[in-house]
């Protein structure tokens, strides 16, 4: 018989520790988190005019992101604590083991979000506001929801993953929308071989879950090994787009091209099935290198080329 979440802690509460401060840390997810602030905060650095950078308007959205996006982790957490339990890789998170009571969890988890809101409608502006409103209803209303019943959740999961970006873009007054949405897009497309192959590394977790991922589907792993390369295609091209409508420069260009042959390689290494399960790791290593040097690459061309005026871009944008 299945265990309902408020079932799942019975067991542990006597033999666990009170819950610490480290123990709601992990709750918020924080390494993921860590990334949607990240990602806000480019958005903001590469949309805004140089000579209107504010320090403090920077602080903000990254709280304000921050709060978002832990109060948004401890309530997936909440939603999946059965399923958490089944998998070994979440088996020791704070709900399976019992150290943090579900209602805890749901308690601290809608406290950060609408801390998180309100942050940002009152003191950055309404349209970020409500880009991280949406961003919190895709993940926990689409996406969370769809890991138990359809092979499609990550590019579900996808929409609220690549929303971060337009938060800071909204908060840098809009401008530029080509580059916002090809923050956007870069951020969609990386999410399917990053996750891929972490879904391919840990797919008897997720059957033992029984969350019907492509990794599980598609046992022989051919088919999610093509997607895998396709979306890799596709973020090539997506990599690229900030040159191609005039925000960025050929350096930028150059480089990422670079990024993105490495990229590449291993997900081509990826197609071959004798080497899917080694391979699998090493394209998920690369994922967690390229994103933050693609987004170091784009602000850093972003403020150095604005102030020297060294664009050449293929339409005269800003």
């Amino acid at each position: 018989m299945t265990r309902t979440i408020d079932q799942i802690p019975e067991a542990a509460n006597t033999t666990l520790p009170r819950a610490t401060w480290r123990h709601y840390l992990e709750l918020t997810k924080p390494r993921l988190s860590f990334m949607s602030v990240i990602t806000a905060m480019v958005g903001y650095l590469a949309a805004v005019p140089y000579s209107y950078w504010d320090l403090q308007r920077t602080l903000l959205v990254v709280i304000g992101t921050a709060l978002c996006a832990g109060g948004v982790a401890a309530l997936n957490m909440w939603m999946e604590g059965d399923t958490d339990a089944k998998m070994q890789r979440t088996a020791g998170r704070p709900i399976p083991t019992g150290v943090i009571q579900p209602g805890s969890a749901f308690v601290v988890g809608w406290l950060l979000c609408i801390a998180g809101l309100m942050l940002l409608f009152k003191l950055v502006n309404g349209t970020s506001a409500l880009i991280a409103l949406g961003t919190i209803v895709a993940y926990l209303a689409i996406y969370t929801p769809a890991k138990r019943w359809s092979r499609w959740n990550t590019e579900l999961g996808a929409i609220s993953g690549a929303l971060p970006p337009l938060i800071g873009w909204a908060a840098a007054g809009r401008s530029n929308p080509g580059l916002g949405w090809s923050l956007f897009a870069i951020m969609f497309a990386w999410q399917m071989p990053h996750f891929f192959a972490l879904a391919w590394t840990y797919r008897r977790d997720y059957a033992a879950a029984g969350m019907p991922m492509r990794s599980v589907v598609d046992p022989s792993g051919n088919g999610l090994a093509r997607w895998t390369f396709f979306w890799t295609v596709l973020l090539t091209a997506a990599s690229l787009l900030p040159t191609l409508l005039g925000y960025c420069s050929w350096y930028y260009f150059a480089a990422t091209a670079l990024l993105d042959l490495w990229f590449l390689r291993s997900a081509f290494v990826f197609l071959d099935p004798t080497r899917r399960d080694t391979e699998a790791r090493r394209l998920f290593r690369i994922s967690i290198t390229y994103l933050p040097l693609l987004l170091a690459l784009l602000v850093a061309d972003r403020m150095v080329f604005k102030l020297s005026g060294h664009y050449l871009p293929v339409f005269n944008q800003p």
